[in-house]
């Protein structure tokens, strides 16, 4: 069971939790859903024996998300290492199949297509990675790593014109274009970064799956590369799904985030939701952990300690995977899975706590007494 430490007695969840970010006013994003995920499931299978291989049970990576992103939209995804967040990108990317359900993208189903026709589809999906300094061929100059894309797609860009097209890329994220013959180990985690996003955006995609592409990076160059991404969003129109386990960037960056656990999507909602108004016991969980600058701030919050450690994926709790850690378990949790939805208390609600949650006790707000102990 999770322990809540405190002097005295607060609302878990309340606006304090919540990291201390300056996040400027974003409008609202009201565009055309451009990729939409639902009921997504990938199993990788266990096996035993080493000739005669035979399945012994399935790790659960990804157990049913569904998701929605919009045109010009950000789409944060937040969780503990394990979770399935890289499981989600990959899948998004076609690097790997699902074992069901459905991602739409413009309303076509792109999970099983081949060929030509996946071809076609990466050429508007892609994908800037994690870590920039095995990402980048060393062996390649980086007019070649820009240019690359063209080599599969070259009606994007023929042949005369690329050198020209490599330029303008590498000027759009802040690098001299006389770099162009310079080579991956001649620059910086940061400036390698800009690269890997100049090739993300050589095919002029309309969506770009981006894996903690921050989180090898000094927390310095971190806020320069959020903030190249940001503009780049502005400038082409660009939809991000951008997975992270650093929240406050996440708050930063994203207009809606998902929070997964173990494979499942345990909270949705705008930044202002999540951060301010979480009524899911394990966001609460990871918001209190947040390091608070602020002294004063810091000294009046909650911290959520949770009790054991993460259940396998190979062999997950039934009912609510959360229930093993939770503080407001009870046996509905043990019988029934909880679905992705806004609490009946808020049904027709429009404050920020109406938005979906699978927990069954959402809607109850938990608050502790002094010495810890929730009530």
């Amino acid at each position: 069971m999770a322990e809540i430490r405190k002097t005295d007695e607060t609302v878990v969840g309340s606006a304090s939790s919540a990291p201390a970010v300056s996040t400027a006013e974003r409008p609202a994003r009201s565009g055309e859903p451009i990729l939409e995920v639902r009921d997504l499931v990938k199993h990788f299978p266990l096996t035993r024996g080493v000739v005669f291989k035979r399945k012994v049970g399935a790790v659960r990576a990804v157990d049913g998300v569904s998701f929605v992103l919009r045109q010009g939209e950000t789409l944060g995804i937040v969780g503990e290492s394990g979770c399935g967040k890289s499981t989600v990108a990959k899948l998004l990317m076609s690097l790997e199949r699902p074992t069901s359900g459905e991602i739409l993208y413009k309303g076509e189903d792109i999970s099983r297509l081949s060929g030509r026709a996946l071809k076609a589809v990466r050429r508007n999906i892609q994908m800037v990675f994690q870590d920039p300094y095995t990402s980048l061929n060393p062996r390649m100059t980086v007019g070649d790593i820009v240019a690359e894309p063209f080599e599969i797609h070259p009606e994007v860009a023929p042949k005369g014109d690329r050198r020209r097209r490599v330029r303008e890329l590498l000027d759009v994220v802040g690098l001299n274009p006389e770099y162009i013959n310079r080579y991956p180990h001649q620059f910086s985690g940061g400036q390698r970064q800009r690269i890997g996003i100049a090739r993300g955006l050589a095919l002029n995609p309309e969506v770009i799956i981006c894996d903690e592409p921050v989180s090898a990076l000094d927390v310095s160059v971190q806020a320069q590369v959020v903030n190249l991404m940001e503009r780049l969003q502005e400038e082409f129109d660009l939809s991000y799904v951008f997975i992270a386990h650093d929240l406050s960037i996440v708050r930063h960056i994203s207009d809606r985030v998902g929070v997964m656990y173990l494979g499942r999507m345990a909270e949705m909602g705008s930044d202002v939701e999540i951060y301010d108004h979480p009524t899911h016991p394990y966001t609460q969980a990871l918001l209190s952990a947040v390091p608070q600058p602020d002294p004063e701030l810091r000294e009046r919050r909650e911290r959520i300690l949770l009790s054991g450690d993460v259940p396998s994926p190979a062999d997950p709790p039934s009912g609510c995977r959360f229930r093993t850690r939770c503080w407001k378990a009870r046996e509905r949790c043990a019988q029934e899975v909880p679905l992705l939805a806004v609490p009946e208390r808020f049904a027709g609600d429009r404050s920020p706590a109406a938005h979906p949650s699978a927990c069954h006790f959402a809607e109850e707000r938990v608050r502790v007494v002094a010495g810890g102990a929730p009530t």
